[in-house]
């Protein structure tokens, strides 16, 4: 029997990751790709593709989403042409759909946005690992995205690798002060706060607490202003099954504010 595959949730931080080769998270990212076992195909919610009901891309080879500005024009000519799974997209609909979730209909045309391609392209460099994407909803809040990962769980025992994207932390405007802070090592203890309150509630299995978050973690609008960063995590939490521990994989801050922390289950 292959083994049940592990399900993760990774901080992208900017698309300029992926070009930062001394940078912890790019070579964590690389590692992690060389560690886990190896997947016949890949599912990733991005937080960087809303829509009011779940969508799910089943484009054949879906194009490379520069949806990002003020970069390196290097960033704009990199591709990851990874094939697409289309009869994957459609399982997923399915599973979705038998737990009452009502997904709209498959996207044929969308592609890869910069939260599921800088990872992979760190992670799975030969882009012969096909994928598709699943988006957020934001508006319908935590315990929505854990029941999208419930339904997805069965893909772990068919070598699917179940992946979200977005941030520990994502305060973009803070990010932006900081990075003018010269000398400032450390980030401050509103960051710090959370990250430890964030990798707490994970490592003890405290999903009611991961759920209110909005009341349980302190600072948490300073740290998540806007929360699509944040739900992608609870994805891959539902899809762990009954045991929400899960295990922090790499710590680290980008620009003084954001935490690039990751966590797997069943890891």
């Amino acid at each position: 029997m292959p083994p049940r595959l592990p399900t993760v949730f990774v901080s992208h931080g900017a698309p300029s990751l992926v070009l930062e080769k001394d940078d912890p998270t790019h070579r964590f990212l690389i590692e992690l790709g060389r560690t886990l076992p190896r997947p016949k195909a890949m599912v990733c919610v991005s937080a960087h593709w809303e829509s009011p009901r779940p969508r799910v891309t089943a484009h054949p080879r879906p194009p490379t989403i520069h949806d990002f500005g003020r970069f390196l024009d290097k960033l704009y000519q990199m591709r990851y042409p990874a094939p697409g799974a289309p009869e994957l997209a459609r399982t997923v609909c399915h599973l979705l759909e038998l737990s009452g979730l009502d997904p709209s209909l498959l996207d044929e045309e969308r592609g890869l946005d910069h939260g599921a391609w800088v990872p992979l392209s760190l992670m799975y460099p030969a882009a012969d690992i096909p994928v598709i994407q699943v988006s957020v909803q934001t508006a319908a809040g935590p315990r929505h995205h854990v029941e999208v990962g419930r339904a997805l769980e069965p893909l772990r025992d068919q070598e699917i690798l179940i992946l979200a994207s977005g941030g520990a932390t994502h305060n973009l405007r803070e990010a932006g002060r900081w990075d003018a802070r010269f000398g400032q090592a450390d980030p401050p203890s509103y960051v710090r706060d959370f990250d430890a309150w964030l990798h707490q509630s994970i490592s003890g299995g405290k999903l009611e607490a991961l759920l209110d978050y909005r009341k349980a973690a302190r600072d948490f609008k300073r740290n998540h202003p806007t929360e699509e960063h944040f739900l992608p995590l609870f994805v891959p939490l539902g899809a762990a099954g009954e045991d929400a521990r899960g295990k922090r994989v790499h710590r680290g801050i980008a620009h003084g504010v954001l935490s690039m922390a990751a966590y797997g289950w069943g890891i």
